[in-house]
């Protein structure tokens, strides 16, 4: 069966990025990890591919072994919806550590609480309770 997966590439702090996200977000896990061994094209022990999941969302990610020009922009952003305020609260604050709020927790007309941040890794992130 066809599906589309999120793929988010790094460089070099993926496995990182996957052991906060999971650790963040309740009933997360990370699925399969390959790295880059000895004398392969990237980094050895870093993530040649990895598959995790968020909230059953399944995500993708690489260190990539090239330097680009770019990296993640907030036009493209994780949308997580939360369970209760308690959750929407305690994301918001480990998201913006190390990170930039884009617009602040608060009561919006399209949301009870919601938040905007990017977070250490640059990756961008909506945080929603839903009215």
């Amino acid at each position: 069966m066809m599906k589309v997966t999120p793929f988010l590439m790094f460089e070099g702090n993926a496995e990182e990025a996957m052991n906060y996200y999971t650790s963040l977000i309740e009933g997360s896990k990370i699925t399969s990890m390959k790295r880059y061994g000895a004398n392969e094209s990237g980094t050895e022990g870093s993530v040649m591919q990895a598959t995790f999941t968020l909230k059953e969302q399944e995500f993708m990610c690489i260190d990539s072994n090239v330097k680009h020009q770019f990296t993640f922009t907030p036009s493209f952003s994780i949308f997580l919806t939360c369970d209760s305020e308690e959750e929407i609260d305690r994301l918001y604050s480990s998201l913006t550590d190390g990170g930039q709020v884009m617009m602040p927790l608060g009561d919006y007309f399209f949301s009870k609480k919601f938040g905007w941040v990017s977070d250490r890794f640059g990756v961008s992130w909506q945080l929603t309770l839903p009215i």
